[in-house]
């Protein structure tokens, strides 16, 4: 492909390399000022985008270096939205993340002078001058403010409760998709966490006890993703990542995609899916049937980036065959599963392991579409 998603994609975060991890350490201690931890995040990218191209990959992004999180930073500069301490963080398997929600607290909106629009102006400029690869960006989907909201957590001087967040919320991502393609984006991905919970009987619960109407949101969810990408460029691609869960190696949920494979790959915009699909827990690949022929594209997440060890390649192959029985192979493409460190901790594996994941991913994807 010439085109983004390509055969040999990945999801976005890598591990943030020592010296970087070291500079946030000084700059959150107030050992370095602002300054002095920009320098440091951008040799550090600088240095990231050439081991991308070095892999063989054709499109880069910055790591996610300059963030903690893979959403609450984002969320936490939109007008309106505050990063809140909690009594919990979200529980994982055996580990629990930090204490911190999301709070509503005025209009939602994205304004011009969102951070994250210099990061990827940052980027952009970065692989104009060094390996020409196609800039991508992810921003956490809007979906995974909704799902994420707790109870008691928008001011009703704001809103009158959480379906009174929609508009906005959709207005906010159209002004944000519109101001990434301004600014030269190309390649937008939106990691969503929400669909893969509503894979999960376990996850569907917990949502009702946050008060969330849990029937037919399915649909509700595809129509807001729709509102926001109606009428976006023809030549802007924007995917999506579906997690179910990616903190130190460990996860949330569990379940296949069919309760939610016909509104999510038949009836959202999106041009690409990046399903996970490197454990017994994602299911088959049966609800793949429901992708419409076309354009659209089922990037799969056969490589893990939760372990360093690396996978048999005859078995990745012949399960990208087995896909290709309910997916045409000119649909599908092949990643690792998720990034490699959705928070600042990183999973549990080395650099030179997660480098070897990505280049396995580029010599098998090199192999099937040749």
């Amino acid at each position: 492909m010439s085109t983004p998603p390509f055969r040999a994609d990945i999801v976005g975060s890598f591990l943030r390399p020592a010296e970087l991890a070291e500079a946030r350490r000084r700059f959150a201690s107030g050992q370095i000022d602002a300054d002095a931890l920009r320098i440091a995040e951008e040799t550090a990218i600088a240095e990231l985008v050439v081991r991308e191209a070095d892999a063989g990959l054709k499109l880069a992004t910055d790591g996610e270096f300059r963030r903690s999180w893979w959403h609450f930073d984002f969320f936490g500069l939109l007008d309106g939205v505050e990063i809140v301490e909690l009594d919990h963080g979200i529980q994982f398997q055996g580990v629990q993340t930090k204490p911190r929600g999301i709070e509503v607290t005025g209009k939602i909106g994205f304004s011009d002078t969102h951070p994250f629009l210099d990061h990827f102006r940052s980027l952009k400029s970065l692989l104009e001058r060094t390996t020409g690869a196609v800039p991508k960006f992810s921003i956490p989907a809007p979906t995974v403010l909704d799902f994420r909201l707790e109870p008691g957590h928008i001011a009703p001087s704001a809103y009158d409760g959480r379906d009174a967040i929609v508009d906005d919320l959709v207005q906010a991502y159209r002004d944000a998709v519109a101001a990434f393609y301004d600014a030269g984006a190309r390649y937008l991905q939106f990691d969503d966490t929400a669909w893969a919970y509503l894979c999960s009987d376990v996850e569907l619960e917990k949502a009702r006890e946050r008060g969330i109407h849990t029937d037919g949101i399915a649909e509700r969810y595809a129509g807001i993703l729709n509102r926001i990408l109606d009428g976006k460029p023809d030549d802007l691609v924007v995917t999506t990542h579906v997690c179910r869960g990616n903190f130190r190696s460990t996860w949330i949920s569990s379940g296949g995609y069919e309760p939610v494979a016909e509104q999510l790959l038949g009836n959202t915009a999106y041009d690409g899916y990046f399903l996970e699909y490197d454990s017994e827990r994602a299911g088959g690949f049966e609800p793949l049937r429901f992708l419409p022929e076309g354009d659209k594209t089922v990037v799969l997440g056969l490589i893990t980036s939760k372990s360093g060890e690396l996978e048999d390649v005859d078995a990745v192959k012949k399960r990208i065959d087995e896909a290709s029985a309910f997916a045409p192979l000119e649909q599908l493409a092949l990643s690792p599963q998720c990034g490699f460190a959705s928070t600042e901790e990183g999973n549990v594996l080395t650099e030179d392991e997660q480098w070897a994941k990505v280049r396995e991913v580029v010599d098998i994807a090199a192999d099937v579409w040749r």
